[in-house]
């Protein structure tokens, strides 16, 4: 789990940044995301998880946006920051993410065990 984590924290610093349109949730639907990453969020409860996704969103979204910003997992980092998932919004980093670090992100999800967040 440890060499995990080092790919997560490297990858997170290699996707870029951007601002989103404030109170935007049109990429918050739910994810999988890896066991690592599950363990840095809040737990939900069942309740909680079934009322998301019978609204087809995130169980850490809430009134003003994403509650786990800082902790959220890769798959949501990369929204918007490459054209293969862009933003609705049609908002994006100044730099899109690099094709290396996409395709390792892409890697790291299908050879980790994903759990529903």
């Amino acid at each position: 789990m440890y060499k995990n984590q080092e790919v997560i924290l490297r990858l997170r610093a290699n996707i870029p940044q951007f601002e989103c349109v404030e109170g935007c949730h049109d990429c918050c639907g739910p994810v999988t995301t890896s066991s690592e990453e599950m363990s840095r969020l809040p737990v939900k409860t069942d309740a909680e998880h079934e009322a998301a996704l019978n609204e087809f969103n995130c169980v850490h979204l809430g009134p003003k946006g994403c509650t786990v910003y800082d902790e959220r997992p890769l798959i949501c980092r990369l929204f918007g920051t490459t054209p293969r998932m862009p933003c609705p919004n049609d908002r994006k980093p100044e730099q899109p993410v690099d094709i290396k670090t996409e395709r390792e992100v892409h890697h790291f999800i299908a050879n980790t065990r994903q759990v529903l967040v």
